[in-house]
């Protein structure tokens, strides 16, 4: 293998989104930082059901919506992850993503990704694509910018070192739909723990999105659940998750604990009609 070759493998890291939607903001538009608002006013009347119980309720109603009603969608995509004790930058990604659909237990429609990272300008312009069932589950990257005009276009399995390397979850787990999923494993198992709290939260702001917080509390480590505190914020127009953040445990008491890992998806159309050439490396606006 040859040094450049080898070069852009070992920078690749970077190209997933984790986990983790409504108006589109094309590639190449200008990006903004994420705007966070929330009201002081009042949380959420309680009703006859335990918070945490309720909120796994909003998530699994949120998951059947996704799974009936909304079959693709682009997003901006903002995620911030800790890797090895070092917070990243935040990466933006200007995404297309269409939703795996089953019908009589085969798969009609394949969980489609494709990714054009906007900012920070080390990794403005590289491209990912993937498909599932296709490319022998591998995903197909390159580099953008002056690199990759003389790096190749490769395949990588989206678990493999190379891949993984600097990201907290592969590719094939980005979405909200896979966000859902994760929120309703990591709910499931806070419940067998009586010291973790949830709470409610509405009139808050992501950018222009009305959304409902809901925040789960670990005051001291007492599940696998590796936070202190963690927020979803549920779009109250599509009921779906478009942040997702967790944070660590204060060094000292009183004090706020660092951002383990952040997931926003901004700007979102839902139900655009992406097809299969949205999600093929040989479209002609693609630099593949």
């Amino acid at each position: 293998m040859n040094s450049k070759r080898r070069q852009f493998l070992l920078t690749l890291g970077s190209f997933a989104a984790g986990a983790t939607t409504l108006a589109a903001q094309q590639p190449g538009a200008p990006t903004r930082e994420p705007i966070f608002r929330v009201s002081r006013a009042n949380s959420i009347p309680p009703e006859n059901i335990r918070p945490l119980d309720r909120a796994l309720q909003i998530a699994r109603d949120g998951l059947a919506n996704i799974r009936t009603n909304i079959h693709d969608y682009t997003a901006v995509i903002v995620k911030r992850e800790r890797i090895n004790g070092v917070l990243s930058e935040p990466d933006y990604m200007f995404a297309k993503i269409r939703n795996r659909k089953v019908a009589n237990g085969r798969v009609q429609v394949p969980f489609s990704v494709y990714l054009v990272f906007l900012k920070p300008a080390s990794v403005k312009g590289r491209e990912v694509v993937y498909v599932e069932g296709q490319n022998d589950g591998k995903l197909i990257a390159h580099e953008g910018g002056m690199k990759g005009k003389w790096l190749p276009t490769v395949p990588l399995l989206p678990t493999g070192a190379l891949a993984m390397r600097g990201q907290r979850y592969p590719l094939t787990e980005i979405g909200v739909e896979n966000l859902i999923v994760k929120l309703i494993e990591r709910g499931e198992r806070a419940r067998q723990h009586p010291e973790i709290t949830c709470e409610f939260r509405k009139n808050a702001k992501l950018q222009d999105r009305q959304c409902t917080i809901i925040q789960l509390n670990q005051p001291r480590p007492v599940s696998d659940l590796g936070f202190n505190r963690a927020q979803v914020f549920i779009d109250d127009q599509l009921n779906i998750p478009i942040r997702y953040v967790a944070y660590d445990w204060p060094a000292q008491a009183g004090g706020t604990g660092g951002v383990i890992e952040e997931y926003n998806y901004l700007d979102v159309k839902v139900n655009v009609g992406l097809t299969d050439s949205d999600f093929d490396r040989n479209n002609s606006n693609y630099n593949f």
